[in-house]
């Protein structure tokens, strides 16, 4: 698993960049049958359209800058967006709230690797919690059954 924490929305874009790369980062001392996940605030908004296997059809308000190179991350590196899968009531799909404002928007995300999409049975957001923040944990059930893998007999 890996926690990030994406620059501000007026953060230069050479800091989003170094974000990215510290993520690939991360990912490398992973090993390939690892089952990755990447949880954290992205500051980005994806929007409520489809996209592919990366963005669902759950998804809320429009895609901005910082979303559209979160979904192209996704894409090129096999993630799935579990926040946007399931239907879940508005309430518990937005992540955070402007102070002071009514606006509502989904920029907390869990993302995992597309061949273990199956395996996450839901994927919401809790806004009862008592956090202290302006932020809405997020939390993702997932389901997985890992085969033991054997060693073969070494003939002596």
């Amino acid at each position: 698993m890996i926690e990030v924490f994406a620059p501000s929305s007026d953060s230069e874009d050479v800091e989003v960049e170094k974000f990215y790369e510290e993520i690939e980062k991360a990912k490398g001392y992973l090993k390939s049958q690892d089952i990755i996940i990447v949880v954290g605030d992205f500051n980005a908004k994806i929007g409520d359209e489809r996209v592919e296997n990366v963005v669902g059809p759950s998804g809320i308000g429009t895609v901005n800058e910082r979303g559209s190179r979160l979904i192209k991350w996704c894409q090129i590196n096999d993630f799935t967006i579990t926040n946007t899968m399931y239907q879940n009531r508005p309430r518990r799909q937005w992540t955070w709230k402007n102070t002071g404002d009514r606006s509502r928007n989904n920029i907390d995300y869990i993302l995992i690797q597309k061949r273990f999409r199956n395996a996450v049975k839901t994927s919401k957001s809790l806004p009862g919690a008592d956090c202290d923040s302006d932020h809405i944990p997020v939390m993702c059930k997932f389901q997985i059954k890992l085969k033991k893998l054997r060693k073969p007999k070494a003939n002596p």
